[in-house]
């Protein structure tokens, strides 16, 4: 069976993770391929429970899913184990997880410098989440990093840990006036961690490699999305990996000829949280409309997210650089009781009309929406179970959403719920077969 991509089409936030629960009951293995506990995901199961994961993989709901945490990923020990001990409170079972020994560690100094840095810059600064996931990314690429497989050894943790906090105490000190981090200290805290985590390490690679050789079906499960893609995205306002479908390559070790299927979420409206630019924002009625109907808050951060109109050229961007063979729309319920709704169809940039993504930056910040209005609705969709269901201007909209983005919409979300979808193309053959 042929590897699956999933992957945020728009700023994040769309739903990754009920799609991820939605498709459980058919795949073997869920895998994270980047980013850090600067995601978040929010699982509704049938029976109402709520369930918001940061790091760990939304698989972990599924009851057969190995969840795995790929070599892309950058892994807060204190975090990933209070996260594993609140879903084992909850009676989920976590001794299914596989941590890859190539995962970078996110340690004390990299909290810090994330923390520092970010209000120095002021008005300039990103908008990141504070937990050290850009400055441990970024002593990945320096080489200087401290991976998972350095718990196992702790002469070695601590001959790295000292190296590199020569340079890093200095920068805390020095620059920014901040108490020095004591190496004894942190080793001796992340030993306590490897004890925990040491019966989940393994060679995540390998593992994959053999799974998708059986005839298992693979799962890769992006965080964040197409524009916080530090390559594709709004850059400089971006993560600090690659959350696009190429980006499962490098954070799983499977091969881009194994994938077979990029699965692409996007919301019926458009959000984004942190700084940069964002041509559909809204800020009137319709923009508090999407906002507290679609409880609009980070996972993560509890920060209200930035809401506006659907924009397709962000979409059709997100189609071509992921490849997305199928689309999920998700919160198309949140659209009901606005008489009008608009798609962004292009963008005003100087006076004249783009209808793709600008080149530069600068052209991006000067982007005007150029918008293409539909009739709304006002009816309640939540019990929608077929397109049928739904209200002919519903069905409008969504059907011009798919021709301006240009790949199929294969599911639509009508309701935070597992059950809460319509299938207009089964995701998954299995899913299709499914007499239930």
């Amino acid at each position: 069976m042929p590897a699956i991509v999933l992957i945020g089409a728009q700023w994040g936030d769309e739903g990754k993770g009920k799609v991820t629960d939605l498709l459980g009951a058919w795949v073997d293995y869920v895998v994270r391929y980047s980013g850090g506990n600067n995601a978040g995901h929010t699982v509704v199961t049938p029976d109402g429970q709520k369930y918001a994961l940061h790091l760990m993989p939304s698989g972990v709901l599924s009851p057969n899913a190995v969840t795995v945490l790929g070599n892309g990923v950058v892994i807060d020990p204190k975090v990933l184990l209070g996260e594993m001990d609140g879903l084992t409170e909850r009676g989920v079972d976590v001794s299914r997880l596989l941590i890859s020994g190539d995962a970078h560690l996110i340690m004390p100094h990299h909290r810090a410098l994330d923390r520092v840095v970010e209000r120095y810059l002021g008005p300039a600064r990103i908008g990141t989440t504070g937990r050290g996931i850009g400055p441990a990314y970024g002593d990945k690429v320096a080489r200087t990093g401290i991976r998972v497989q350095d718990l196992l050894d702790p002469g070695i943790l601590r001959q790295k840990l000292e190296l590199v906090l020569r340079e890093k105490n200095q920068i805390l000190a020095k620059v920014y006036n901040r108490k020095a981090i004591d190496v004894a200290a942190v080793v001796e805290e992340y030993l306590t961690y490897a004890a925990r985590l040491r019966p989940h390490i393994a060679d995540t690679r390998a593992v994959l490699w053999d799974a998708l050789a059986a005839g298992a079906t693979v799962l890769m499960e992006g965080a964040q999305a197409t524009m916080l893609d530090l390559d594709h995205g709004t850059y400089p306002f971006v993560t600090s990996s690659n959350p696009t479908a190429a980006g499962a390559c490098v954070g799983t070790g499977i091969p881009p000829t194994a994938i077979g299927q990029v699965i692409g979420v996007a919301k019926a409206y458009t959000t984004r949280v942190g700084a940069g630019p964002f041509p559909t924002e809204l800020s009137d009625q319709a923009g508090m409309h999407l906002l507290k109907v679609g409880d609009e808050y980070g996972t993560t951060t509890g920060r209200e997210r930035r809401c506006g109109w659907f924009d397709a050229v962000v979409g059709r961007y997100a189609v071509r650089v992921n490849g997305i063979t199928d689309l999920v729309i998700t919160k198309l319920d949140v659209l009901s009781g606005l008489d009008q709704v608009q798609i962004c169809v292009g963008y005003e940039i100087d006076g004249e009309r783009v209808d793709s993504m600008p080149t530069t930056q600068t052209g991006f910040h000067h982007a005007k929406p150029i918008y293409e209005e539909l009739d709304g609705w006002w009816e309640d969709i939540t019990k929608a179970r077929t397109e049928e269901d739904l209200p002919a201007t519903a069905r409008r909209y969504l059907e011009r959403i798919e021709q301006l983005c240009g790949a199929r919409i294969s599911v639509v979300g009508v309701g935070p719920g597992r059950e809460a979808n319509i299938t207009r193309h089964p995701l998954l053959p299995a899913a299709a077969a499914d007499p239930g």
